[in-house]
């Protein structure tokens, strides 16, 4: 790949700092939503994109009347009407801003710049949208709900590629040589199996949160005072053909099957922890340089306050500050693992041809 002008790099970083604007607005909405779920506000507006039929939540006792006459089975609570429309603004204004990056990729696609992921990111945009969409006029259908979610978590990871490639093209050092360490390449499929197992851990918290399971359990380790709780049902916690149509506002599972599936969130995330400290200690050992320390620490760090708020929200009983930090913290560890892969394979590359490497070593000393 020719190098980049720099009027091509100066868009690039034009561009990397919207997208990295947008990886944060993304964490945002991630809170929101989990806040929004917290508070029992997931049916605070029984339509959507409005609430009630109106851009914003009914106040006046004009527009209450109207709303209350318009959904007689769902009257107005404005405490719980507030969160889901601040959750719906944030995330329209995170899809503009997407939309925004597509645009300008297409405009500027002569530049070198990426094109087929902010595309990509956009349609995502739209499907999730409509995901939103079905978690109201569905009920909060646990299926819908958890996928929802995911979705969330998919689109920051996306934004967090996007702004990496950006940065790099900005630096004009896309060409760089990397040393092939064999010591460090042997690494590439753990990580991303540990990137898999947080991926893993994350599906299941959606669950949980989706079929209302975190409190399951009170009490640790033992859950219910019992290592392995007697009466766990495996197959209704895990049943993803539950019919749509009931309200799911606090959830439909027996006690048994959520108590499975909090069991199974807890086995995950002791999978997890002791996967990834064993694999970060390794690679700690490997390390070429001090950013890929870095990013070794950033993952332990984000590991390890990850693994204290989960203690910490059973311990004291789901506080709404703590709840909110456990689901921020996952998208934390998921760009932290991301990054790590990242820094990973700028330093290990296939090894290239005598003329290859001459190339890139000329292209360096002209960039």
């Amino acid at each position: 790949m020719t190098a980049m002008s720099e009027p091509s790099r100066a868009i690039a970083r034009k561009l990397a700092f919207w997208s990295t604007l947008a990886c944060a607005l993304a964490v945002v909405v991630i809170m929101l939503g989990a806040w929004t779920r917290l508070v029992h506000a997931g049916l605070g507006c029984p339509d959507w994109p409005g609430c009630y039929g109106f851009l914003t939540v009914p106040q006046s006792e004009t527009h209450i009347a109207i709303a209350n006459a318009r959904f007689p089975e769902t009257p107005v609570d404005v405490s719980k009407g507030w969160p889901e429309m601040i959750h719906r603004y944030a995330a329209g204004s995170l899809g503009m801003l997407v939309f925004g990056l597509a645009i300008a990729s297409v405009r500027h696609r002569k530049a070198g710049l990426p094109l087929r992921l902010p595309v990509f990111l956009a349609g995502f945009i739209v499907l999730q949208a409509a995901f939103g969409m079905w978690t109201v006029t569905l009920k909060l259908w646990p299926q819908v709900v958890a996928l929802h979610l995911l979705g969330g978590f998919t689109t920051l990871s996306l934004l967090l590629l996007l702004t990496l490639r950006l940065r790099r093209r900005a630096c004009g050092k896309e060409a760089s040589l990397a040393v092939r360490a064999s010591s460090l390449a042997r690494f590439r499929p753990w990580l991303y199996g540990g990137l898999f197992l947080v991926i893993l851990q994350i599906a299941l918290g959606a669950w949980t949160a989706a079929n209302y399971a975190a409190v399951a359990c009170t009490d640790l380790p033992t859950c219910q005072g019992q290592w392995w709780p007697e009466g766990m049902d495996f197959r209704h916690g895990f049943d993803v053909t539950q019919h749509v149509g009931p309200n799911y506002l606090g959830g439909q599972l027996t006690s048994d099957g959520r108590v499975a599936i909090h069991v199974s969130h807890r086995l995950g995330a002791v999978l997890v922890v002791g996967y990834l400290a064993v694999l970060l200690s390794l690679l700690w050992r490997e390390r070429t340089d001090t950013a890929l320390g870095r990013g070794i620490l950033l993952v332990a760090g984000a590991l390890l306050v990850q693994f204290c708020l989960g203690l910490a929200n059973v311990w004291l009983h789901i506080p709404l500050i703590i709840a909110v930090a456990h689901n921020a913290m996952g998208a934390g560890l998921l760009l932290s693992m991301m990054h790590l892969i990242w820094l990973h394979h700028q330093r290990v590359r296939p090894a290239a041809s005598p003329a290859t490497r001459t190339t890139i070593l000329n292209r360096e000393v002209t960039a």
